[in-house]
């Protein structure tokens, strides 16, 4: 009787296994990760990491690998929350992150600019790492704060707060 399959906590540990494999942005049960390419990077390393011996060294390398990038993407979507707080969306910046699977541009004539922005704040400021690719989710934040007139209020804090460091070439 206690090895019922109708126990509903039978396959809790399980389930919650799933929900972390299936959680491609950055935190368990994070809903709001979108499918873009940086997404599939991080699923096709959960894949091969599942396919290998837990006691590999590929395995712990990729296992090194997909924390790393968890870490990395939660470090920038904090700088984000940084500056969102600070322009005064202390309330709305967690909204204004959240990117899903329905998440749409508002404005089809903002996507030039959006990409434009971001592309500035990769190159002149310091919120993303170096090697990190652009990733769309940002592109659906940025469209949302062009939308409501912030856009180059949040590209200036940024610039402030996180400026961009000179390389020791030029040091």
């Amino acid at each position: 009787p206690f090895c019922s399959n109708n126990n509903p906590y039978a396959s809790f540990g399980a389930t919650l296994a799933r929900d972390e494999e299936k959680n491609l942005w950055s935190t368990p049960h994070d809903v709001t990760h979108t499918e873009s390419d940086d997404d599939r990077v991080l699923y096709n390393m959960i894949v091969v990491r599942s396919q290998l011996d837990k006691d590999s060294e590929e395995w712990q390398k990729l296992n090194y690998d997909i924390y790393t990038l968890r870490q990395t993407r939660k470090q920038v979507r904090s700088r984000w929350k940084h500056i969102l707080e600070d322009l005064g969306f202390q309330k709305e910046a967690d909204s204004l992150l959240s990117v899903t699977k329905l998440s749409t541009i508002s404005d089809s004539q903002n996507m030039g600019k959006a990409r434009d922005i971001l592309l500035k704040l990769s190159e002149e400021t310091n919120i993303f790492p170096t090697n990190w690719e652009l990733s769309e989710r940002y592109l659906f934040v940025v469209d949302r704060l062009i939308a409501l007139d912030a856009a180059d209020e949040f590209f200036k804090m940024a610039s402030i707060v996180y400026p961009k460091r000179p390389s020791r070439e030029r040091a």
